[in-house]
């Protein structure tokens, strides 16, 4: 049998083992820093630390060979004096006036087309869905055959009605276009994303318009787009940023032209770090293309933002 003082040792060893056990509140704290983890680990890894080195090459000089040299304010100096900054700028802005705007109402409209319950909609979802998920390579190959000129299936698609050939991506007029028509092909991503706003919203809603005497366009008005506010305030500010990004297109099928028409920022961006060997130069242009977004986003969410209807807005 156990003596007396091996029993006393015993208690104290539980004592202080429900002592040391971890109370539900830290528990639950450092289940939480687990989950957190990844998403801190890749925000130091992959913003935090290439912006400071950013900030870091803002005033350095660095052809990617010879240690960088420090030239103090020479790059920012150089943004007022670069001549294609301007034109790389109206590209990028351009592109995203027209293609953001056009891309949600076309997306908004097929999601209205398939919010349907009918026999084989699955399958017409999957083909509008489809195009989103091809990679931007195979994107931009098929869509530079069919712009081309002479063969290209648009152009044999226009003579075959009468019209002209049209020089898509030779003509800097049509360049951007044809960029916004292109953008039309992936919009399967927020299409999904508007389809399941509109099976969100509840049948009692438009039930209740059909008994007032509500038509089509009024319970459209009136209804769909005040509730789905939140899900087109959110891809408009999505649209934008990737509008802004542009960089595959712009780079396998025009590599900026016709006459610096297609230059987009972050493809000038490249260029400057890869192709002029000017990283300090291409860190101040990531900078300017951040404090633009950052602009950009503050007058979004000032004055868009704050027309969105939000059905349970809190305290």
């Amino acid at each position: 049998m156990a003596t007396r003082s091996e029993l006393n040792t015993s208690v104290l060893s539980l004592k202080s083992l429900r002592e040391r056990r971890l109370t539900l509140a830290q528990k639950r704290t450092i289940i939480g820093y687990i989950f957190i983890g990844p998403f801190i680990l890749g925000f130091i890894l992959w913003f935090l630390i290439p912006a400071l080195v950013a900030l870091y090459l803002t005033f350095q000089q660095w052809n990617l060979i010879s240690p960088p040299r420090f030239v103090g304010l020479a790059n920012i100096e150089r943004l007022f004096k670069d001549p294609l900054l301007p034109m790389s700028l109206k590209a990028t802005f351009l592109y995203t006036i027209l293609s953001v705007p056009l891309g949600l109402i076309f997306s908004f409209f097929l999601a209205m087309l398939i919010n349907t319950k009918m026999r084989g909609i699955a399958v017409f979802r999957t083909i509008y869905y489809l195009p989103s998920i091809i990679p931007a390579v195979a994107n931009a190959v098929l869509w530079a055959w069919m712009y081309n000129t002479e063969f290209g299936l648009i152009n044999v698609i226009v003579r075959g009605f009468g019209g002209p050939k049209i020089p898509w991506l030779q003509d800097p007029a049509w360049a951007i276009p044809a960029f916004v028509i292109l953008n039309f092909w992936s919009v399967g991503g927020s299409m999904i994303i508007f389809l399941a706003g509109l099976q969100g919203i509840p049948d009692i809603f438009y039930e209740a318009a059909e008994i007032d005497g509500a038509g089509r366009w009024q319970k459209l008005w009136k209804i769909t787009l005040p509730l789905m506010s939140p899900i087109i305030f959110y891809n408009l500010v999505i649209g934008f940023i990737n509008s802004f990004q542009v960089f595959i297109i712009g780079y396998l099928i025009t590599d900026g032209g016709p006459q610096n028409a297609t230059l987009f920022l972050v493809l000038y961006i490249y260029r400057s770090a890869f192709q002029s060997q000017n990283m300090g130069y291409a860190a101040t242009l990531s900078w300017l293309l951040f404090f633009i977004l950052m602009f950009l986003s503050y007058i979004v969410f000032k004055y868009i933002g704050t027309r969105v209807y939000y059905e349970n807005p809190g305290d």
